[in-house]
């Protein structure tokens, strides 16, 4: 596939300029946003603490708390947190079965993890136990993820991996739930039913009725696959490993493999120090499910068919990354190098507009993706997806850590460093400026309060975008924002470093 002329003319002269070398103007520029750092180094001491902070501890806990004196059991979940409006700094949420549902009990078990595992990377009031804090951690854990059980049994939906995993995991490998492995191996079923030999892949949607320029009704006729799915590929390779049913894995080997061609669209830039294929991504192609050959390639949530949407190529990393893990497939970790490349030249390659001076040598903003990487950009007002950073973070971080047990040392430093940038940089341009802090716990429940009263915002982050595409309804359309996901990917990102020695 080929990306939009505009796209391949950048990339010309992109490669034309910089080949395998960077100007020294633009190694200057860039020695004062990017941070020089090796495996060895400490991630906390490079700008990362809020990662591990009380106020990343204290919005997870207030929001899961307050909710449930007028939500028990849920029955819905949060999902974004407006910026503007009546509805500002305040969750807006989704019913119990809407694709996001599994986030925020993510949330709360990633903590968990850390206060099981890690206690001393958690930062909550010093006059707190730390058992009273698994305690009430644990019991808001059950409480938001519980209801989710049933979804597992859903055959509609691609999303299970989202759905399920960011909580029944840590459930099962925390505290050996039976009833959490049960579910996952049931949602793993469910998605497995979704999957096509002839087209050799898992069905995303079953419809698409919110586009202007594209309209998909038929199951019979149509096959509509995501670049989004590669993330749900992660729910059947662990259900094969924990239930040795291998027919999970091999679906999800062949899912990622038909993406390669399918929505991978391999690229003439460079990017220095890196000889190998660049890829940019598709998001959305329909498939015929007759012949398995493709009748079309679009975008739901992205700018154009031909454009890059930011969070697609994300995906994309962490869902190749993670493939590779569970397959050990060579193919795999280069197409996540490849993706991880091009999602970073083109952070490198935004326009001056993106960098917000501090006054100091450090501007701010590069390195917080673009919602995409080729729509049109307001030089005033550059719409943003933090959303994006972090899940491309964490594919980086994965790859990095895979590389370091391959023995290759230099690559892994790479991404390492290329996950830490986007992080730090989030943080210092994202992270919400109205924090939360922890003052008390009474009757096993965290008290919390806003560092500042009346300075009050859900979200840990800020500038999310969830679809900006031209083509679709308004209804569908949001961003500048926080994200419910957006958040559990950076506390994700922090449990990793401390999985993996790095704080």
């Amino acid at each position: 596939m080929k990306a939009s002329s505009l796209l391949n003319d950048f990339c010309v002269e992109f490669a034309s300029k910089r080949k395998l070398e960077i100007s020294a103007s633009e190694e200057s520029r860039k020695s004062k946003m990017v941070p020089k750092c090796g495996m060895d180094d400490h991630p906390v001491q490079m700008g990362l603490e809020e990662l591990f902070s009380e106020n990343t501890l204290a919005k997870i806990a207030r929001t899961a708390s307050q909710e449930l004196y007028k939500n028990k059991p849920p029955t819905r979940y949060p999902e974004t947190v407006p910026q503007s409006g009546q509805e500002m700094g305040n969750y807006q949420f989704r019913a119990l079965n809407f694709w996001t549902s599994g986030f925020l009990p993510g949330c709360i078990y990633s903590l968990l993890e850390r206060a099981i595992k890690y206690p001393q990377a958690l930062k909550p009031n010093s006059h707190i136990a730390v058992t009273e804090l698994r305690k009430h951690l644990q019991q808001l854990g059950l409480s938001w993820s519980e209801p989710l059980q049933g979804q597992a049994l859903r055959t509609d939906t691609h999303d299970l991996g989202f759905m399920i995993m960011p909580h029944m995991r840590p459930r099962w490998e925390l505290f050996h739930d039976t009833q959490a492995l049960d579910a996952i191996i049931t949602a793993a079923e469910s998605l497995y039913s979704r999957f096509d030999p002839g087209v050799g892949a898992v069905r995303s949607w079953d419809d698409l009725d919110w586009l202007t320029d594209m309209a998909v009704s038929s199951k019979e006729n149509d096959f509509l696959v995501i670049i989004d799915s590669m993330c749900n590929m992660e729910l059947l390779f662990y259900a094969s490993a924990q239930s040795g049913q291998s027919q999970f894995a091999n679906a999800a080997v062949q899912h990622s493999r038909t993406l390669l061609k399918s929505h991978l669209r391999a690229e003439q830039c460079v990017r220095s120090g890196y000889n190998g294929i660049l890829y940019s991504t598709s998001h959305l192609v329909n498939f015929d499910p007759h012949t398995g050959t493709i009748k079309e390639t679009n975008t739901a949530q992205g700018y154009s068919k031909t454009s890059t949407w930011s969070r697609g190529q994300a995906w994309a990393i962490l869902g190749y990354a993670q493939a590779y893990q569970y397959s050990k497939e060579p193919e795999f970790i280069d197409a996540a190098c490849g993706l991880a490349e091009y999602f970073m030249l083109r952070l490198e390659g935004f326009q001056a507009c993106v960098d917000r001076e501090t006054g100091g040598t450090m501007a701010q903003g590069r390195y917080v993706p673009l919602w995409d990487f080729d729509a049109p950009v307001d030089s005033h007002f550059p719409l943003r997806d933090s959303s994006a950073g972090m899940v491309a973070a964490n594919g980086m971080l994965i790859l990095s850590t895979t590389l370091t047990g391959q023995g290759k040392s230099s690559l892994a430093a790479r991404y390492l460093q290329a996950a830490i940038a986007i992080v730090k940089d989030t943080i210092s341009f994202s992270l919400a400026k109205e924090k939360a802090c922890v003052t008390g716990i009474y009757d096993g429940a965290l008290e919390i309060a806003d560092d500042i009263p009346g300075r009050h915002f859900d979200a840990i982050l800020k500038h999310a975008t969830v679809c900006n595409n031209p083509s679709s309804t308004t209804k569908s359309r949001s961003w500048n924002q926080g994200l419910v996901y957006g958040d559990y990917y950076f506390i994700e990102f922090g449990t990793r470093l401390l999985g993996y020695g790095l704080a």
